[in-house]
């Protein structure tokens, strides 16, 4: 796929060419764009240091998307995803590592397409669009990443 960039730090392993075919579909449901779109996994350690430097908060996330774009159908960002936070998202949440790194690039996705998650209605708007995105690529994300 043309401008997706994904990278992952050590003892991360993803695949590239699922999570290609994945972002693909996303964007196709959603009607979008790539411009330039880089993904990237990390450690909690990592996410702590990108959220204190441009958030100003000195804890991990599970996510930090930042979108360059002006336009709503055009993505032109970064999505930050924190391996760690995703795995232990999974035991609260009873689902697979795969399951919750599908949910946090669609929910990535999602913020660069115009979805907020503010407010209550906002929130509970995004997450109902996360979920029929995650329910049909949900088969299509089996072994898309593991920690070594």
């Amino acid at each position: 796929m043309k401008n997706l960039y994904v990278y992952s730090e050590k003892g991360i392993k993803i695949n590239k060419s699922l999570l290609y075919r994945i972002v693909a579909v996303l964007c196709n449901e959603l009607d979008l764009k790539i411009i330039s779109l880089e993904i990237n996994m990390l450690s909690s350690e990592k996410m702590i240091g990108i959220n204190k430097k441009y958030l100003k908060h000195n804890y991990s996330t599970d996510i930090i998307t930042f979108d360059y774009s002006n336009e709503r159908n055009n993505l032109d960002g970064e999505i930050f995803i924190s391996v760690d936070d995703a795995s232990e998202n999974c035991k609260k949440y009873h689902v697979t590592l795969d399951n919750e790194v599908l949910r946090l690039v669609s929910h990535g996705i999602l913020h660069m397409a115009g979805y907020d998650d503010v407010t209550s209605a906002k929130r509970k708007r995004m997450k109902k669009a996360e979920d029929i995105l995650v329910q049909r690529l949900q088969k299509l994300s089996k072994r898309l990443v593991k920690i070594i």
